[in-house]
């Protein structure tokens, strides 16, 4: 896995696409963005706490510094890193 480290900017809004039910977690930067695969189910928020974790985790952020911002039942999803 490749670390997202460099965008670890307080401030900064995160654009990334999420597909639930994969078969492992990453996180993959592509020419489109990032994208994110978990491998839990996308109800009651599971998939967004799964993300979410998984992203702090590459960020090097404690993940109560990232707040979902935008698609909160949508694929893509907006996500801000509170200082």
């Amino acid at each position: 896995m490749t670390s997202l480290a460099h965008l670890a900017q307080p401030g900064a809004e995160i654009a990334i696409r999420v597909t639930p039910k994969a078969s492992r977690n990453r996180i993959t930067e592509a020419e489109d963005g990032l994208r994110a695969y978990v491998t839990v189910v996308p109800e009651d928020g599971k998939a967004n706490a799964a993300v979410q974790k998984l992203l702090a985790k590459e960020l090097g952020v404690a993940k109560s510094r990232l707040t979902l911002i935008r698609g909160q039942t949508s694929r893509d999803k907006v996500f801000r890193i509170d200082p």
